[in-house]
């Protein structure tokens, strides 16, 4: 019998699932965090009247297959079942908005953090807490809905993101990780916990209403890496695997955003540390000594899964336009009777960008699948591919203006931070699907932030290869032993890793591309408002 199978078999591998935009994803470590079993389920958002989401049904369905595709892998690797697990940990995308009522129902369809409908209450949080409240966090859909004067607010006893409903199904209780409650309400980086001054003046603010909640009340309790979410119920664990194999009683480590496993998967939790997760959203995050000095909206606040501030550029919009054209590809080469290999596709087309003019030949791309409120579209977005007739226009810069187009907003965001606040930035790491074809965006992300970036061998798993981690220290800290410690010493020492440093004609077609960029924003509005 292999080591792996051992291991398996002896219930010492740890899982961690994360649901991401597009895809949930299982990976199984052993006690080094070597990646043993992988799983994967592919979903999408639906808009139903209006508003992005996922139903109950998608999510569960989409646990329960990917479960059973790590299973299936595992068995087909080792000829072994899982039985037992040491730990587990569900991360998923932040933040969005899940209502429940008193029979623990769902009041209304999940938000999430694609809806762009929550402005008017973003704004009024904003200004009332001097903080930035960003429009997908969980409060401002709460305030949002109301300011509606939607009916099921009143039956409120419990709101949380998708990573903590998932960790409260499962184990019963009503946790959230530090840094996937970050996105739901301010945090105070002293009590690690949320800010008791804010939610006094939420209160304070909704009082009219009269609602029979206070907003402490109806919010789960906060905990940091390290901590115990609680463990698997038996009818946790048969709702993960439905065929009944898995054994409750697994510890479960806090449930946390895609943001906190993001820096995770790139040891990036100390501070001075920066990484950017590039998918069907993207976001760049600095582990910062303080918090900021001056309110950017542009900015969010939150912070590591140990609780340290971070400085967060987020975007809406990343690869789903980008995919979008590289399927036209693909469907070319079906209808010329040519089977297509779809990472030679991209590995093609992104390879062959690097050719195209640093300028992209004066080729102008909009990501836009939804609003993009970097850049102050804060309802809907058109995807747009826009040229001169004097253009460059061929398929290097039409390739090249796509991957641009996919950080544009990125690093609009980002040249607040370290431009305008000055914020101290020693290393950037790069993770997520934008990633996978080797050298490519790397370059092209060094190019927007004038600095160099590594990608990291172990960043192609992601998220969900972050979340094991954080179930992996949980179990196996030692007293006293921090976040940032425990990676660099024990998951992150003595792997390799690529960087890229950014070539200065690069950073100057970028500069360019993104000054072209800003003045074209009113074409985006023209669309919007006429399509």
């Amino acid at each position: 019998m292999c080591s792996e199978a051992e291991v398996i078999k002896a219930g010492r591998a740890v899982l961690g699932i994360e649901f991401g935009s597009t895809r949930i994803k299982a990976v199984l470590v052993d006690p080094e965090n070597h990646v043993i079993g992988l799983g994967t389920h592919d979903w999408e958002n639906r808009l139903v009247d209006g508003l992005w989401t996922y139903t109950l049904e998608d999510i569960w369905g989409g646990l329960q297959d990917c479960y059973a595709s790590l299973s299936a892998d595992v068995q087909k690797r080792y000829g072994v079942v899982i039985e037992k697990l040491a730990a587990v940990g569900f991360s998923a995308m932040m933040h969005g908005y899940m209502a429940f009522g008193s029979d623990d129902e769902l009041l209304i369809p999940f938000r999430t953090w694609r809806n762009t409908n929550t402005g008017k209450a973003a704004a009024a949080l904003t200004k009332l807490f001097n903080f930035n409240m960003p429009m997908r966090w969980s409060t401002s859909h709460l305030y949002q809905c109301i300011l509606d004067g939607m009916d099921h607010v009143k039956k409120i006893t419990y709101y949380t993101t998708l990573a903590g409903y998932i960790t409260w199904a499962l184990t019963g209780n009503k946790v959230i990780g530090v840094g996937d409650a970050a996105g739901m309400f301010p945090i105070d980086p002293k009590t690690r916990d949320f800010d008791e001054r804010m939610i006094g003046q939420f209160d304070e603010l909704v009082k009219e209403h009269h609602y029979p909640w206070k907003l402490r009340d109806i919010m789960p309790k906060v905990l940091v890496a390290g901590q115990q979410a609680g463990t698997l119920t038996e009818k946790g664990a048969a709702l993960l695997d439905v065929s009944g194999h898995l054994q409750a009683g697994v510890p479960v480590c806090p449930p946390e955003g895609d943001a906190g496993t993001g820096m995770v998967a790139t040891n990036s939790c100390e501070v001075t540390t920066g990484n950017v997760s590039a998918g069907t959203s993207v976001f760049a995050m600095v582990v910062m000594k303080e918090n900021m000095k001056n309110l950017h909206t542009e900015i969010d606040m939150v912070t590591t899964p140990d609780g340290a501030p971070v400085a967060m550029a987020h975007c809406n919009n990343c690869t789903s336009d980008l995919n979008a054209w590289v399927s036209i590809f693909r469907e070319f080469l079906e209808q010329m009777g040519i089977e297509p290999d779809m990472n030679k596709i991209f590995s093609v087309l992104y390879n062959h960008a690097l050719e195209g003019d640093p300028d992209c030949g004066r080729v102008l791309a909009y990501n836009y699948y939804s609003g993009e409120p970097v850049t102050g579209f804060n309802g809907e977005g058109r995807p747009l591919l826009v040229r001169r007739p004097d253009s460059a226009f061929n398929l290097a810069n039409f390739m090249r203006a796509n991957l641009y187009s996919s950080l544009a907003s990125l690093k609009i965001g980002l040249d607040i931070l370290l431009k305008e606040e000055h914020v101290e930035l020693t290393r950037l790491m790069g993770h997520g699907g934008l990633f996978k074809t080797k050298g490519v965006a790397q370059r092209i992300l060094a190019a927007a932030v004038d600095a160099p970036v590594t990608v990291m061998d172990t960043a192609g798993e992601g998220g969900a290869w972050g979340m094991a981690v954080l179930a992996q220290y949980m179990i196996q800290k030692k007293d006293g032993e921090t976040l940032p410690q425990y990676l660099d010493g024990r998951v992150f020492a003595g792997q390799s890793g690529t960087t890229v440093s950014p070539a200065p004609e690069d950073v100057e077609g970028f500069n360019s591309f993104i000054e072209m960029y800003k003045k074209g924003y009113p074409i985006e509005q023209a669309a919007v408002e006429s399509m």
